[in-house]
């Protein structure tokens, strides 16, 4: 394959193909937009989870290990009893915010056409 080719482009470690992968799970985007965007980049895990009321511990533990061994967050655990557990965004974390706020504006400024799209078998939205 030579470089620069088409082919090269759309191989699949491609940059376009990795960020798709890594946005690809349902609560990878809203867990970084909320940690950002309510909590100024930083927050306990109990206060994260309040604010995205539709996410169940289980995925909201598996969306943080998996951010954080992406270098997006970083885990703090403070020695108190309990042990408090903290998030931070890492410089990476807040970079990778910024297309997910393009595409949020975006949907906010197009809620109509959103609107219009029918719900795909498997959505929870109601139509």
């Amino acid at each position: 394959m030579k470089s620069g080719t088409p082919e090269e482009e759309w191989r699949e470690d491609c940059a376009p193909r990795r960020v798709l992968e890594l946005f690809s799970t349902k609560w990878t985007s809203m867990v970084l937009h909320t940690l950002l965007v309510r909590h100024g980049g930083t927050t306990r895990t109990g206060a994260l989870h309040r604010s995205l009321p539709a996410i169940s511990k289980k995925m909201l533990t598996q969306t943080l290990r998996e951010l954080e061994e992406a270098g997006a967050l970083t885990r703090t655990v403070h020695p108190t009893v309990p042990p408090a557990v903290e998030y931070a965004l890492t410089p990476l974390g807040v970079q990778l915010v910024e297309p997910i706020e393009l595409v949020y504006d975006w949907a906010r400024r197009n809620a109509a056409a959103l609107d219009a799209l029918k719900p795909r078998p498997t959505s929870r939205r109601r139509g």
